[in-house]
């Protein structure tokens, strides 16, 4: 049958969801990505998307991943969509769309807090960015355990970033 071939090799499809699409959900579709991107369909967006965050983009070199092309995208592109798996990434979106959520088989919510730039040094944010990095990394292995946990390199930071 015409299509019955198409459907045996579409991949699942996978959404992260945050306030911006600058930090968690940037660094989540980077991740699985990494992980299992030849068996998912990897996306995210945010309800107001802004700017790819640098501190995000440099921790996640910092274990190989490179997210640098990736960009924010807005909620409002993925409408009328069905997903595998929706997934929010902080409370502001989860409530704000109580209800309007994209359609999803599998949905799943963990309140991450993205991390503050205020009145830290750049090597505390960093930090905080890694330790961000890390938690998202660990609720995928839960979420995801299908997909192996990659065996990432720290690449060793430049004297910049201290």
């Amino acid at each position: 049958m015409p299509g019955q071939e198409e459907n045996l090799t579409r991949k699942e499809t996978v959404l992260f969801i945050c306030s911006f699409n600058s930090v968690r959900s940037q660094m989540a579709e980077g991740l699985l990505r990494a992980r299992c991107g030849d068996r998912y369909e990897i996306s995210s967006a945010g309800i107001a998307p802004a700017g790819l965050n640098p501190y995000a983009v440099a921790v996640m070199k910092e274990i190989g991943i490179d997210i640098s092309g990736q960009r924010g995208k807005s909620l409002n592109g993925f409408a009328g969509r069905t997903f595998t798996y929706v997934l929010t990434m902080c409370d502001h979106a989860r409530l704000a769309l109580a209800g309007s959520l994209p359609a999803g088989i599998y949905r799943n919510h963990r309140a991450f807090v993205s991390p503050s730039e205020l009145r830290k040094n750049k090597a505390a944010i960093l930090a905080d960015y890694r330790a961000l990095r890390d938690e998202i990394d660990g609720w995928l292995t839960e979420i995801f355990p299908d997909c192996p946990e990659k065996s990432l390199t720290i690449l060793p930071a430049s004297h910049e970033d201290q």
